[in-house]
């Protein structure tokens, strides 16, 4: 299995000197050649989900600090991008999901002898964020949400609302690579329905946080860390699916409350590549801080001890299978 180092360059992240001097290079797409640490065996490629990509982060830089040797290429490129560019083409170990993988992924994989194991790290609450002064709106309906993001949809803020402004909506959202726009899309926007498509749309959730802080009449989506990280710089709005507005948070996640927008996480294990010793105690690493603070800290709810051990029991029996 050939696996391709992510190129180096700017990450836009508050971490980067501490992850460059952990040994986790950031990048925004893989290039196409193994560096010397790849050749000796002691490189870990990693693409997918923005969304996951904080929880990877920093496991990845807590595990690099003491292990030095081992360099981890870490990129976003949206769940559907990593699993159709990278992981299901042999070029990644891992790929970071915000979304179950799709059976045509699947297929893709197994035409090219990649074999996925589906491990949960943890629980999001995906957001819906405006302006901090947009004190009009605290709370919208999942009904008045699908009115805004589908296509042909609403495109003032007074077309959901007559007491809201008659104000043109300035929108910014999830790239359509992204597991966050596959379940925003089916969740809110309907299956039967398309997203619409004139919006801003990226990968990188901190240019949404910038766009709906500089707009009094935007408003954008994408998971609970990145909210939880701009808590002042934008305001995430309510969300009330008939029993009332339901604040996102770890706890209204957690027991079930915010709904529809709560949502497991994923990351994807190449079964080939727990071949390499390197791979595989990098993965047993990750499992085991699924429970840990960490992953609060990050802004997501950790798994249970039971979830957990469900992974660690899945990770070892494939473990024992490539290495038997």
């Amino acid at each position: 299995m050939s696996r391709d180092s992510p190129a180096a360059g700017p990450a836009g992240i508050g971490r980067r000197e501490l992850l460059a001097a952990a040994g986790v290079s950031v990048s925004g797409a893989l290039a196409g050649c193994s560096g010397i640490l790849a050749a000796e065996g002691n490189q870990i490629n990693i693409a997918g989900s923005s969304t996951v990509f904080p929880v990877t982060e920093a496991i990845a830089s807590a595990y690099t600090q003491d292990n030095p040797t081992t360099n981890i290429s870490l990129s976003k490129t949206g769940s559907g991008g990593g699993f159709g560019n990278f992981f299901c083409v042999g070029r990644t170990d891992i790929n970071n999901a915000s979304r179950a993988i799709a059976e045509a992924e699947e297929e893709q994989c197994g035409n090219n002898d990649v074999t996925p194991i589906e491990f949960p790290v943890a629980t999001d609450a995906l957001t819906v964020v405006v302006n901090p002064d947009a004190d009009f709106v605290d709370c919208l309906t999942v009904e008045q949400l699908r009115q805004i993001w589908r296509a042909d949809g609403a495109d003032r803020w007074s077309d959901i609302d007559d007491s809201f402004p008659d104000a043109e909506l300035e929108l910014y959202g999830a790239a359509t690579t992204s597991g966050t726009f596959d379940y925003f899309k089916e969740e809110i926007v309907g299956e039967e329905t398309n997203h619409r498509g004139d919006y801003y749309a990226t990968e990188q959730d901190r240019t949404i946080v910038q766009g709906v802080q500089g707009s009094e009449s935007a408003m954008g989506y994408f998971g609970f860390s990145y909210y939880s990280e701009n808590p002042d710089s934008v305001k995430a709005v309510a969300v009330d699916n008939g029993d009332g507005c339901v604040e996102p948070s770890l706890e209204t996640a957690q027991r079930g409350e915010y709904t529809p927008l709560t949502r497991d996480l994923y990351i994807y294990v190449a079964k080939e590549s727990l071949a390499d010793p390197t791979v595989r105690d990098f993965v047993r690493y990750y499992m085991e801080q699924t429970t840990s603070d960490l992953i609060a800290e990050i802004g997501y709810v950790p798994l249970n001890e039971e979830k957990q051990a469900e992974n660690i029991d899945k990770l070892e029996s494939n473990i024992d299978e490539v290495t038997a």
